[in-house]
């Protein structure tokens, strides 16, 4: 597995989420697939197939985290430039077609959620905007067509 880049916040997300999975969801599911089997007839018992698919889930979920934070390499805060665009940046930037103005924080692929407008280093946008200064006008490949974002600023 590659690295992949991520911020504190998400690093630490990560091990919350693998900490639940392994010492309290892991549990209910064994809880589960007990109850289940003591409804007798293992093949005609939709409960038990249910119970045995969800701790597959769960299961492959936490070798998944473990592989994240074993490969992850974590941004130092300090290290984050306002020079030019990396993982741990928060960028406005405007959109020169419509005016627009928007801000994004750009983080790890494994942090990404557009609705609070994080988005990967690895996304259409993400990708363009990395390395840009203050300044720059960079054009983004959209489903839409591309546009062209102008970086108005850079912060921590």
């Amino acid at each position: 597995m590659s690295t992949v880049k991520i911020t504190k916040d998400g690093f630490e997300k990560l091990k919350k989420e693998l900490e639940y999975l392994k010492t309290t969801k892991r549990k209910e599911v064994v809880e589960n697939i007990r109850v289940a089997l003591s409804f007798g007839d293992l093949s005609e018992n939709s409960e038990y197939d249910e119970a045995k698919t969800e701790q597959g889930k769960v299961e492959n979920r936490i070798h998944e985290l473990e592989e994240l934070i074993k490969t992850a390499v974590l941004v130092n805060e300090d290290e984050i430039s306002t020079d030019a665009v990396g993982v741990g940046s928060k960028v406005s930037v405007k959109n020169v077609l419509t005016g627009a103005e928007l801000e994004y924080h750009v983080v790890g692929s494994t942090e990404a959620n557009p609705l609070q407008r994080k988005i990967s280093d690895k996304s259409p946008i993400g990708s363009a905007i990395v390395g840009a200064a203050v300044g720059d006008v960079v054009t983004v490949a959209t489903p839409s067509g591309e546009n062209q974002l102008e970086i108005l600023k850079i912060s921590k």
